[in-house]
């Protein structure tokens, strides 16, 4: 822009469609006075280029510090109202460049922009909440398949975090496991002898917080425990809701003969036999320590020996939707869910009844008729999952989306717990900040009617230093 005071004190409207990082970057330049980023209601209709490139400009947004208050707003009449009298106004100045005239500001057209919330601060003592649940074998000493997925979603506006697919899909996918496998668990004849433990984690988009304290909790801090005696391994459920591709990611590529290679082994065939228009593949990438962030859930259990692994049909970590207010339910396509989910549950009942080794062959589908994966079970928890926004600086304990997960953790298993995890007072490993959803009023100059833009503008998430 021409010079720093075209955007000083005044409030910089942009639309999705037209926002981009470097307009961004100007706005916090020129010490806006506030930016305020308008979001379609129906964000599956916009171009998915479009969906894209933000996307992928979240995290940098997160990194980038700023003093600028940063506003999301769902769009609506009143608040399109005003971005297209500020629009006018602005087009209406000839002199100005047409990256300026992009940069719409309220004030330029007589309207002046307040919030009424308080300076944002930290919160103490935020406990973030965790559920695990088991079937027991049928024996004695038996080995232990632990099932996990962490619920909270992640995005730069926390209250417009639904995360449908990461991870939505993987908490879906869970209790629908549950819920066959507790089938199966319940008759002698198929009764196996292996432990299925469950556990839906809290944190996962903070470093798999909970996963790290549950895993403290089994391993350092008791004596009897499923974890400590003899853990086949660990499957972490993590992005499945679309995709024609199935990755394994692995730590360390597991050895013939072991129970995780069984499980390899059995996705392939499963895969190969019944899915062939499924692309399964293994990637490999080693637990680098001097990440601060962890990659994969998996990487929780491996720093802790535990042999372990994630599926995912994305093929890397570093893709932008598993952090994304992008994420929302259209992005889960309930029929590749249902898919992904019975080629988990075939794999896994292979390697339970050793059914390989039996002779069984490979066509041979053990979730049919009653037993058959339910999709409209899978469809209507991602529907639940993502009515709400779950950031985990939302989800409280007294939150209906764990009192809600634990209800239905409970009718498929045993022995329902709740672990908790709280930040260090001294040194802490996250914190989380209230003040994350305002109100912005619009006072029109020269009038007494007031635009109220009411629980419509969500301030962006603070990225702490996670260690």
């Amino acid at each position: 822009m021409a010079n720093a005071e075209v955007l000083s004190r005044r409030c910089v409207i942009m639309r999705l469609a037209d926002f981009s990082y470097d307009k961004y970057q100007k706005a916090l330049r020129q010490s806006a006075g506030a930016v305020v980023i308008m979001l379609p209601k129906n964000m599956s209709a916009m171009p998915q280029d479009i969906v894209q490139q933000f996307m992928e400009l979240e995290p940098e947004m997160l990194a980038t510090e700023t003093i600028v208050p940063v506003y999301f707003a769902v769009e609506d009449d009143e608040l399109l109202s005003i971005y297209t009298q500020t629009m006018t106004s602005s087009s209406s100045q000839g002199s100005l460049s047409a990256a300026e005239v992009l940069l719409h500001t309220a004030t330029a057209n007589g309207f002046q922009m307040v919030t009424s919330g308080a300076q944002s601060k930290a919160v103490s003592d935020w406990a973030i909440t965790s559920l695990e649940g088991r079937l027991a074998g049928v024996g004695e000493d038996l080995p232990t398949i632990v099932l996990v997925a962490h619920y909270d979603s992640f995005g730069v506006a926390p209250w417009l975090s639904y995360g449908a697919d990461s991870n939505g899909s993987g908490v879906s996918m869970l209790l629908e496991l549950a819920r066959l496998f507790s089938k199966l668990y319940t008759y002698k004849r198929t009764h196996a002898a292996y432990n299925l433990l469950f556990f839906v984690s809290g944190g996962g988009k903070f470093n798999y917080q909970g996963t790290k304290r549950w895993l403290e909790d089994n391993l350092d801090h008791t004596d009897s425990s499923l974890l400590q005696d003899n853990v086949a391994f660990v499957l972490c459920l993590d992005t499945l809701g679309n995709g024609d591709g199935l990755h394994l990611h692995v730590s360390k590529p597991p050895k013939e003969g072991t129970p995780q290679y069984a499980l390899l082994k059995e996705l392939e065939i499963v895969v190969a036999s019944q899915h062939p228009e499924v692309k399964f593949s293994m990637v490999h990438k080693k637990i680098n320590l001097a990440d601060d962030i962890l990659a994969w859930e998996h990487e929780r259990f491996g720093i802790r020996r535990l042999p372990a692994f994630t599926l995912s049909h994305l093929p890397s970590h570093r893709l932008a939707q598993r952090s994304s207010i992008m994420d929302v339910r259209p992005h889960v396509d309930v029929d590749k869910l249902g898919r992904n989910t019975k080629v988990v549950a075939e794999a896994l009942a292979r390697v339970i009844y050793n059914l390989t080794e039996k002779g069984a062959p490979s066509d041979l589908q053990i979730f049919t008729e009653q037993m058959q994966v339910q999709e409209e079970h899978l469809s209507a928890v991602v529907d639940w999952l993502t009515a709400q926004p779950r950031a985990a600086q939302l989800v409280d304990k007294d939150s209906s989306v764990v009192s809600t997960l634990e209800y239905h953790l409970g009718r498929y298993l045993k022995d329902i717990k709740r672990h908790y995890v709280k930040a260090d007072k001294r040194d802490p490993e996250f914190v989380f900040y209230d003040q994350l959803k305002q109100t912005m009023n619009a006072y029109r100059f020269g009038f007494k009617d007031l635009l109220s833009l009411s629980q419509m503008l969500h301030c962006t998430t603070y990225q702490p230093d996670l260690l």
